[in-house]
């Protein structure tokens, strides 16, 4: 299957949950026959910055888009990511995505600035929402990161759509 550059372009007007299932289906059909995380981790990244900007305000608002891996000597390491530069590593249960980590939980976070021991790598960012990717046998591999620029950024509909994504990723890639 050939796979166009046009597959991280999104119409004007397209609900948030449209835009979610077209990730869905262009990331099915990315991973057809790519086993590759980091492969399948960059369009995946792409594919969700270009569709929730392509969004109306808030969604549109995203400013990190990205993957943090499971490390066992550092907790978290960078992964493929659309975005400013960002923290290199982050530790488990430290800031939203090791809190999220840490659990195996998704942490929705309206308010970074509340969020206790929120790690700042863009100072813009002012919501959050963090997902696991967890494999069938329940080991943790990596965490969905996306930040926006304003307050209550996410809501259910992100989180429904995003854990889907995370659970097609867990599956779909080859782990380190």
């Amino acid at each position: 299957m050939v796979h166009h550059a046009d597959a991280s372009n999104f119409e004007d007007g397209v609900t948030k949950e449209e835009a979610y299932e077209q990730v869905l289906l262009q990331a099915e059909g990315l991973f057809d026959g790519q086993r590759n995380w980091v492969c399948n981790l960059a369009n995946t990244a792409s594919l969700l910055w270009h569709a929730l900007n392509s969004l109306p305000a808030p969604s549109n608002e995203v400013n990190w888009s990205g993957f943090y891996m499971a490390d066992r000597k550092e907790g978290l390491i960078l992964g493929p990511f659309h975005g400013k530069v960002a923290c290199q590593t982050i530790a488990l249960g430290r800031g939203v995505c090791g809190t999220a980590a840490a659990s195996k939980k998704t942490v929705r976070v309206e308010d970074v600035n509340q969020f206790p021991g929120h790690i700042a790598c863009d100072s813009a960012s002012r919501s959050e929402i963090v997902v696991p990717i967890v494999t069938d046998e329940g080991k943790l591999v990596a965490i969905i990161d996306i930040d926006c620029a304003v307050v209550n950024g996410f809501d259910e509909v992100d989180q429904k759509y995003l854990e889907q994504l995370a659970a097609l990723v867990a599956k779909s890639c080859d782990w380190p």
